[in-house]
This record gives structure tokens, sequence and C-alpha cells, in this order.
């Protein structure tokens, strides 16, 4: 299914985003959480690295659970943006928009299981 693997590309190139990138994920952590550019960083290879474990058979079903790992890990981030959506002005969408991005977190979920799938 061409859906499927789309996935591991698609998580890959958001991962290294969080290097070339990272004040825009360090923006939209929450205020609690520590250590927000080695975060930042963390989940950066956490994504190429469960979008990579997706390509190859062996490593398939680790990768889709480490994938979806991470997107259950970096949800406070989304809900933090729905809770506080003054803080996220610019985005397209406004405060319906960051509130939707609270169920797609479980389309992705849902997306990573079954690119796990052989």
């Amino acid at each position: 299914m061409p859906a499927r693997r789309l996935f591991a590309p698609i998580f890959i190139f958001a991962g290294i985003l969080h290097f070339i990138r990272p004040k825009t994920y360090e923006s939209i952590m929450p205020d609690w959480c520590p250590a927000h550019r080695e975060l930042v960083y963390a989940s950066g290879v956490a994504e190429i690295a469960g979008g990579a474990a997706l390509l190859h058979p062996r490593t398939r079903q680790l990768g889709g659970a480490l994938s979806a790992a991470t997107l259950v890990g970096v949800f406070p981030a989304n809900l933090h943006m729905a809770l506080h959506p003054e803080r996220y002005r610019g985005l397209p969408g406004g405060k319906l928009a960051l509130w939707a991005r609270l169920p797609l977190q479980a389309a992705l979920i849902a997306w990573a299981r079954a690119a796990a799938r052989d």
C-alpha cells in the first residue's frame, strides 16, 4: 500500500527538520519541559530512527512502535499549543486548527502502526 510506504520518508524528513529549525520546535514545547533544545534533538533522532527502521522488513515492527511512541511523546507539545493559542497566532487556521491537531495525532499513530505491518 503506497500510503504506508510514505510514512517512513515523511517521518525521516520531519526528524531532519528538528535539526534544521530547532527553534520552531522549541517554541511549541510546554514550559514545564526541561532542556528544550536537547528534547527537540532527541525527538528528531527518534523520528529519523523510527522512519529508517520502517524501511527494512527486519526492523519494520520496531520502527512502527518507535514512531508511534514518539508521536505519543510529542503529544504534550500539541496539547500545549491548543491550550495556549495566543502564543501561536501566526499559524494558519488559528485556534480551531490547533485543536484539530490533537485527533490528528491518533491518525498518525494509526498510520505508523499500519506502516509497520508487512
